[in-house]
């Protein structure tokens, strides 16, 4: 069953990322393919950053510099994946909004 958290936590990321298509202007709506395909994609860069810059600059890090880095993720992710086009302006309220569910949701994947 220790398989399952992670699973578990990679849908929620999806369908978080799915609801974020619909609220924030600049982020395009996501199928659920997309989406699983995306949070795929924001989670190895993610993971990408962290091996290259250390924990302080990851995209989960809390602060300035972890929400700057966790729009440039999904900014960057949109070359990645197909169907989703992402302004700076909506990776930047994406992260926000991704952050505060987080909050209550968390959906890291590490």
């Amino acid at each position: 069953m220790d398989w399952l958290r992670p699973v578990i936590r990679f849908v929620i990321s999806a369908l978080v990322l799915m609801f974020v298509g619909y609220i924030i202007p600049g982020f395009s709506a996501l199928t659920i393919w997309s989406a699983l395909l995306a949070a795929l994609v924001i989670a190895g860069i993610g993971y990408l950053v962290e091996l290259a810059f250390g924990r302080e600059v990851s995209p989960y890090a809390h602060g300035i510099v972890g929400f700057l880095v966790s729009a440039a993720v999904i900014y960057v992710s949109q070359f990645f994946v197909p169907n989703l086009s992402v302004s700076i302006i909506g990776a930047l309220l994406s992260a926000l909004v991704i952050g505060i569910i987080d909050m209550f949701i968390p959906t890291k994947l590490r």
